[in-house]
């Protein structure tokens, strides 16, 4: 699958079948978001892959959004160094590990880290040091069927110059 391809059909999965995912697709995963764009190359990410059916539980429960994450086969945790650009840099490499995802044929679904009640609980069950913040957890798994999604049409989304003026 080409890089827009993935850019295009990728969507949330909230349900998966109960399949493993090989540990070297989770590392591919992984290794591509370590390859996002980050301010001043400061690369302030870790990913702490979570496969272990009751810490999934555990991060499910406490979750507003991701109850799902009990049922997916991995998820991945991405805390980001409080570094002043944590947040956009943990986003990318989020991004990142969605379309690696996708692109492998396994579905995805980011889940609200960063400033949720739950982010510090999570950070110390996961034995993360004082000084990562939550950006992101995402469910990874495979899905039976396609997804669909409507998306809203180019000429409603695309302005040129200024606001409004549509050619």
């Amino acid at each position: 699958m080409n890089a827009l391809e993935a850019l295009r059909e990728r969507r949330s999965v909230r349900s998966f079948l109960e399949r493993p995912i090989d540990k070297s697709a989770l590392e591919t995963i992984i290794d591509c978001a370590r390859f996002a764009p980050t301010a001043n190359n400061s690369q302030p990410w870790e990913f702490v892959v979570v496969t272990d059916p009751a810490t999934r539980a555990k991060i499910a429960d406490i979750t507003d959004y991701g109850k799902f994450i009990r049922r997916s086969p991995a998820c991945v945790a991405l805390f980001c160094r409080n570094t002043k650009y944590y947040l956009e840099d943990g986003s990318a490499a989020t991004q990142n590990i969605l379309l690696a995802a996708w692109a492998l044929g396994i579905g995805s679904c980011w889940v609200a880290g960063d400033k949720k009640p739950y982010a510090e609980t999570i950070r110390q069950m996961l034995k993360v040091p004082e000084g990562y913040k939550l950006v992101s957890l995402i469910a990874l798994g495979y899905f039976q069927g396609k997804p669909s999604i409507s998306k809203r049409p180019l000429n409603d989304v695309l302005h040129w110059e200024e606001f409004g003026r549509r050619e």
